[in-house]
């Protein structure tokens, strides 16, 4: 019988965690304050938002939502970033993705100031993780090492396969599980022999966005299997990258969808701005 990694009571310590560390920076006169941008009215980025702007509250954070109208040029919204970059009472800043096709999401991401960046997409921070050196990290990787970490699950010495190249999850999932001393194969819609290569795995880390992409034949006897993907089924149900029905019985460790990966996701948001705030003012 496969352990299951519960995100959400592994988000829960999390945040108790955070909203201590906030109660006392207010002590010491600084309120974490978060950006949010969202430029149109795409059904998933508002909840998302949403979530961003509960989660804020719930930790006493200072969240501020800009809603742009679809048709916002690159010119007004770098320029909204702009004067959030000057705000010293916002240590975040946050555009949701995807934008509309008229922007340029590239310059978009470039103009947040690489200290204000809590999603860590800025080429900056994106070197910080290649080297070792960062302040943040990316938060849907960052929120599968924390589960790995809460669950004392070993990854020192251990084969970690990635499926998937995103520069969002893949990357630099990565490159954590090589900086923890994990040896790491990433596997993608090239690969050869896919199965074969999933199969080495000790941790497999699917994120391809296919549901239900990983069956049985695609894992080893034990192995710990943590699904990033968040999918619809045939039947229009919440699914993941992997069929957990088919695989569980062969895991040691296993991550579900709904309630693993995605309850980390904005925890560890509220990580990197709760940091940028400490590393604003020098605390």
């Amino acid at each position: 019988m496969a352990i299951i990694i519960d995100g959400k009571a592994v988000s829960a310590a999390t945040r108790e965690a955070i909203k201590n560390e906030v109660a006392e920076l207010k002590e010491k006169g600084v309120t974490p304050g978060l950006a949010v941008i969202i430029v149109g009215d795409d059904p998933a980025s508002r909840v998302y938002v949403n979530n961003k702007k509960k989660a804020c509250a719930e930790l006493g954070m200072l969240s501020e939502e800009y809603a742009l109208p679809a048709e916002t040029t690159n010119e007004e919204l770098l320029g909204l970033i702009n004067e959030l970059n000057g705000r010293k009472d916002i240590n975040g800043i946050l555009c949701q993705l995807p934008l509309p096709r008229h922007l340029d999401e590239k310059a978009v991401i470039n103009a947040i100031a690489p200290e204000k960046d809590v999603d860590a997409f800025h080429p900056v921070n994106v070197g910080g993780i290649m080297t070792g050196d960062y302040s943040f990290l990316p938060c849907t990787p960052a929120g599968v090492m924390q589960m790995l970490k809460h669950y004392d699950i070993q990854t020192a010495g251990k084969h970690c396969v990635v499926i998937g190249r995103s520069n969002i999850v893949g990357k630099p999932m990565a490159m954590l599980m090589l900086h923890a001393n994990a040896t790491v194969t990433i596997c993608h819609s090239r690969t050869v022999n896919l199965a074969e290569e999933c199969k080495r795995a000790d941790i497999l880390i699917a994120a391809v966005g296919k549901p239900k992409f990983v069956t049985p034949d695609m894992v080893k006897e034990g192995a710990v299997v943590i699904d990033v993907g968040m999918d619809r089924d045939e039947n229009g149900k919440l699914c993941g990258d992997v069929d957990f029905d088919a695989v569980e019985p062969i895991c040691g460790a296993i991550s579900p969808v709904p309630g693993g990966v995605g309850p980390m996701t904005i925890s560890m948001l509220m990580r990197n701005t709760l940091t940028a705030a400490k590393l604003q003012n020098n605390l």
